[in-house]
């Protein structure tokens, strides 16, 4: 009779799997973040994770498979942290919450994320290199899954009914370009541009000038 206390753990096998699983998912994150998809071989992830050259594969099928894998795990991350927020924003508003709430509740985690003493900055550049240089599983996600916007669309039909819808759609169009095109990286462009005026270091402060001017677009 085997003896219980001799025996490896149910989830031990599984344990020893989750590890390099693990490590080659967060080295590929960082590597595809900082150099690009296509800068990129399967050798390089698997040297930086420090496991053998078949592991990306035998756990996630594909170089392409990991990508989309990383896509798809830190958009719905991001998406559930948007999500949470305009519940919270709800429930202080008796369910109606006004436009800036719902636009804080979109702006706030991935700006939060971006900022330079955050660890999670790299699922952000993760995240625009996705909508650049993403694979055919990618682009497909991002131009047909608005399953994640349409409850802010709602609820900026609800917060503003005197608008046309079309004009509420086109507008939350527009705001969706402030998020895709407002990066950290980029400032230096904008402080040369404006005289060293612009510089801006501080997440919260750049959130409320978002909102300053994304709220005053839906204003009329």
């Amino acid at each position: 009779m085997t003896d219980p206390l001799t025996q490896d753990p149910p989830d031990a096998s599984e344990e020893a799997e989750a590890a390099p699983k693990a490590a080659v998912f967060g080295a590929a994150e960082r590597l595809f973040a900082l150099h690009g998809f296509q800068n990129v071989s399967v050798r390089d992830i698997t040297a930086a994770a420090g496991v053998n050259l078949a592991s990306v594969n035998y756990h996630f099928g594909s170089k392409d498979a990991l990508l989309f894998e990383i896509f798809r795990r830190r958009t719905a991350e991001l998406n559930r942290e948007r999500a949470r927020m305009l519940h919270e924003a709800a429930a202080r508003h008796g369910g109606k919450p006004p436009v800036r709430d719902i636009l804080e509740a979109y702006f706030a985690p991935p700006l939060r994320w971006a900022s330079p003493d955050n660890d999670r900055r790299i699922s952000v550049q993760f995240i625009i290199r996705a909508r650049s240089e993403g694979t055919a599983d990618m682009r497909e996600v991002l131009k047909n899954d608005v399953s994640h916007l349409a409850r802010f669309a709602d609820a900026l039909l609800a917060a503003r009914p005197g608008l046309p819808k079309e004009d509420v759609y086109w507008r939350l169009h527009f705001v969706l370009g402030m998020v895709h095109n407002n990066r950290f990286a980029e400032f230096d462009r904008l402080h040369h541009l404006s005289g060293g005026i612009t510089r801006e270091g501080d997440v919260e402060a750049l959130l409320r000038r978002m909102l300053d001017f994304a709220e005053a677009g839906f204003s009329a």
